[in-house]
């Protein structure tokens, strides 16, 4: 059983591309092979800023894929676990569920008696990379796993690793293209579609958000506090613009430039709507970041945001060695300069006519301006007050 297990792993398994699949035929097979699995656990690490890891639970109930943030780390979910246990110690863990003291018990380990588990196993994964995952095993079993139990599971590792190692792989660096480019571009860049030199044209509804003060606030701030500032306000806008549908394609120093896709021309007045939409949640979760920043003594952050529609191309230039993701286009160009006009006419989100005819429901006018780069002035609308919008949708 295990060399075929083994084999199945390091063939059908490896080229599946499908984690679930891997995890619901390693488990079936060690149950026909006589150990008595309740619930598997099977953790693989990223490489990523963001995410420190994902993993596939299983039980007889189904499987499901997980993700794992790094805050998550510091918390009471890892901190005294399994699976501190294993990184930390580099062995694996034998664990009985049984007369379990909840006082000084992690909080798993207390669940799994809790659902009937008796016994528990982590043990290591290690990966060509030299990289180490982990893995975890409970049984309902009254007798527990036996030493030959665990003997099977460290003997089909080997095939388990191989087969979970190239897709962990995959989805570590599709996740990190994701981080650094957005949804669209990264698929793009991953397909091969993007290379030095070439871009892709879209039409899309464009905005530009950019902080307001960011250069006073640097110099008479710490560090640590314009790196907080900088993730708050990040975190407020990047949040507001994906719970609508857009894409944010990239960071400019404090500033952030967001796409909403129009696929079709049907989609116009949708995605124009969406982003002022956006636009409203950056300013409500802005006010709410200025409270939590009012109660720790911090000044309150200010934003400009601007909507546009049009075409935008977006690709990979610089040189043979060294490349740098970029956006380009005149409705680009024209966002960024309407931003601009935020400070003189005194209200935080601008859009063109093309974006307020859309959604007029959003927008009021402001009067026409004279634009930089353009002859002649051009009509500019404001967004409602939050608070009027908020009345609108309550009534």
């Amino acid at each position: 059983m295990i060399d075929d297990l083994n084999h199945w792993m390091m063939t059908e398994g490896r080229c599946s591309g499908d984690p679930l699949k891997v995890a619901a035929q390693y488990c079936a097979k060690l149950i026909e092979a006589g150990v008595p699995l309740w619930r598997a656990n099977i953790s693989q690490r990223f490489a990523n800023p963001l995410l420190l890891a994902w993993g596939v639970v299983w039980t007889p109930d189904g499987t499901e894929i997980y993700e794992i943030t790094h805050a998550r780390m510091l918390t009471a979910d890892y901190v005294g676990s399994g699976f501190e246990y294993i990184f930390d110690k580099q062995q694996p863990l034998h664990k009985s569920l049984r007369d379990l003291d909840p006082a000084t018990e992690h909080l798993s380990y207390l669940e799994f008696a809790e659902a009937g588990g008796t016994d528990y196993y982590a043990t290591l994964l290690d990966y060509g990379d030299r990289s180490q995952h982990g893995c975890t095993f409970t049984t309902r079993s009254t007798q527990g796993f036996s030493p030959q139990h665990l003997e099977m599971i460290e003997a089909t590792k080997t095939g388990l690793a191989a087969a979970l190692e190239p897709m962990t792989m995959r989805k570590s660096s599709k996740s990190l293209l994701r981080t650094y480019l957005g949804d669209g571009p990264s698929e793009a860049v991953w397909n091969g579609t993007i290379r030095r030199g070439e871009r892709t044209t879209v039409s899309a509804v464009v905005m530009f958000s950019d902080l307001r003060g960011f250069t006073a606030l640097s110099d008479s701030s710490s560090e640590d506090d314009v790196f907080d500032a900088l993730d708050g306000y990040f975190d407020v806008v990047v949040q507001s613009v994906e719970e609508r549908g857009g894409d944010v394609l990239k960071f400019m120093g404090d500033g952030i430039l967001s796409i909403f896709p129009i696929q079709t021309p049907a989609d116009q007045n949708l995605q124009c709507q969406n982003a002022a939409l956006a636009a409203n949640g950056v300013l409500i979760g802005l006010a709410a970041l200025n409270e939590r920043r009012f109660g720790a003594g911090k000044p309150p952050l200010d934003v400009g945001i601007s909507i546009n529609s049009g075409q935008v191309s977006y690709g990979n230039i610089g040189s043979p060695g060294r490349l740098d993701f970029t956006v380009l286009g005149g409705a680009v160009n024209l966002a960024s300069r309407i931003e601009g006009l935020t400070k003189t006419i005194g209200h935080r989100v601008l859009a063109t006519t093309i974006v307020a005819k859309a959604s007029p429901e959003h927008f009021t006018a402001c009067g026409s301006h004279h634009v930089r780069g353009i002859a002649e002035p051009i009509d500019i609308f404001n967004l409602v007050d939050p608070d009027r919008q908020n009345d609108k949708n309550s009534g």
